[in-house]
């Protein structure tokens, strides 16, 4: 697992920890050591923690002119037992909304599973982004599965056309155009 990175090509355009509105700003990461893990096994000290013992994110690009952000997610999503949508939530998702932020596109392939439990955290985040939307591209087959058992589908734009696995060869401004076009279709 440590060798899983989070992309990192965008970097020219935009680098969390030197953004003063990202919840990043100022963290670096320590290539000496590894300090994370997911289940004793350590990850790439490029994953930003958030708090969860078993989900790390790393925002690849956040605009504050068109209002969106593009964070990728590695590990396991856990709301059953470490309420992971609480600490993305208050850790993440929070701070964008507060500098006005109200489209969230999520990348998920390297989110291995999900466990759900209540939805109040989602609904919360549906509420705060009243004129915007939640994409999450390229999560698992399984693990969309699952947010339907739960009825996170309400909240959560995924599946379909949203499965996009060429979305590492656009720049980030064209990847969100592509996401952004294709929620307009769902949402009219």
């Amino acid at each position: 697992m440590q060798d899983i990175e989070p992309f990192y090509n965008w970097e020219k355009h935009y680098v969390a920890n030197r953004d003063k509105k990202s919840p990043f700003y100022g963290r670096e990461p320590n290539l000496e050591y590894y300090e994370h893990d997911i289940y004793g096994y350590y990850i790439h000290p490029f994953w930003d923690e958030i708090g969860s013992e078993t989900l790390y994110v790393k925002v690849l690009y956040a605009d504050y002119i068109k209002n969106y952000v593009i964070i990728e997610l590695f590990g396991e999503w856990n709301d059953a037992l470490h309420n992971d949508i609480m600490y993305f939530k208050r850790r993440v998702v929070d701070e964008f909304v507060a500098v006005g932020i109200n489209q969230f596109i999520l990348i998920g392939e390297n989110v291995m599973d999900f466990h759900g439990s209540e939805d109040d955290y989602y609904a919360e985040w549906f509420e705060d982004i009243e004129d915007g939307w939640i994409a999450a591209v390229s999560f698992r087959e399984h693990v969309e599965r699952e947010w339907q058992r739960f009825r996170l589908d309400y909240y959560l734009n995924f599946g379909g056309t949203l499965q996009l696995t060429n979305w590492r060869t656009l720049t980030p401004q064209v990847f969100y155009e592509i996401v952004k076009s294709l929620m307009i279709r769902r949402l009219t």
